[in-house]
C-alpha cells in the first residue's frame, strides 16, 4: 500500500489512478490527520508526501515520522514546489528518500517510487537474519518466534545474533565469553551456560536450534 498524502484532490486522485495501473495499491488522504489516522490502522510500504499541506507542513509530518520508531523505517518521497532547493535539502537532511519537484510526470513518480522500494527492500533484507521460525531484525533490536515476539536482554540478544550471523559455525565457551562479555570482564566461565540455558527457553521451540557440540561449546543450526 502506498500512501498519497496531497491536498489537492484532482492531483491526488490522478496519482492514486497512476499507482494502481502501475500494478500498486495506494490510498490518498489530503493532511496530516488524515494520514496519522490511516497510520493506526495499517502500514504502507511507501508515503507520497507534499510539501505544502493545510495545517502541519510536510516537514513537521516527515519529522514526526522519523521520531516514531513504529513509523520511521517507512520510505518517504517528498514533492516539492519548482525550485525550492531549501525544502529539498531539508527533507533530504530529515530522512526523505527521495523528492519530486512540481509538476511532475506520472511516469517519473511511478520510476521513482519503484527505485525506492527497491532501494528500501535490499536494506531491509541485510538487516533481518532468519532461521526456520526464528526472526531477528537488526535495525528494530527484535526477535520474533512463531511470529510473536520475546524479550531478550542485551546479552541475550547479542549472542543469538552472533549464532544467527554465523549459523553451523562453533563457539567454545571462551569465544563466546569474550565476543559478549569482553576479556576484561571478571565473570565465571559459567556464565555462557546460563546465558546459553535461559535462551533456550525465551526461544521455545525454537530453543532446539542451539546445540551443545559437547567437549567443544555451541553451534545454532536449523533442525531439519
Amino acid at each position: 500500500m502506498i500512501f498519497c498524502v496531497e491536498d489537492d484532490r484532482a492531483i491526488r486522485d490522478l496519482m492514486i489512478y497512476t499507482l494502481n495501473s502501475a500494478g500498486f495499491e495506494a490510498c490518498g488522504m489530503e493532511d496530516g490527520t488524515a494520514l496519522f489516522s490511516a497510520l493506526k490502522k495499517e502500514r504502507p510500504e511507501l508515503i507520497m508526501l507534499d510539501i505544502m499541506l493545510p495545517g502541519e507542513d510536510g516537514i513537521a509530518i516527515l519529522q514526526k515520522l522519523r521520531r516514531n520508531p513504529v513509523t520511521s523505517d517507512i520510505p518517504v518521497i517528498m514533492a516539492t514546489a519548482k525550485g525550492t532547493e531549501y525544502d529539498k535539502v531539508i527533507g533530504l537532511d530529515l530522512g526523505a528518500d527521495d523528492y519530486l519537484a512540481k509538476p511532475f510526470g506520472m511516469m517519473e513518480m511511478v520510476s521513482r517510487v519503484k527505485a525506492v522500494l527497491r532501494r528500501a527492500g535490499a536494506k531491509a533484507s541485510s538487516q533481518i537474519l532468519r532461521m526456520g521460525s526464528l526472526e531477528m531484525n537488526k535495525d528494530h533490536h527484535t526477535v520474533l518466534v512463531s511470529g510473536k515476539r520475546t524479550e531478550l536482554t542485551l546479552k541475550e540478544y547479542e549472542m543469538l545474533r552472533l549464532f544467527m550471523e554465523n549459523p553451523g559455525q562453533v563457539f567454545t565457551r571462551d569465544q563466546l565469553f569474550d565476543r559478549i562479555w569482553g576479556s576484561d570482564y571478571a565473570g565465571e566461565s559459567r556464565t555462557v551456560d546460563v546465558h546459553i540455558g535461559t535462551l533456550r527457553a525465551k526461544l521455545g521451540q525454537c530453543g532446539a536450534y542451539i546445540e551443545t557440540v559437547r567437549g567443544v561449546g555451541y553451534r545454532m543450526e536449523k533442525k531439519i
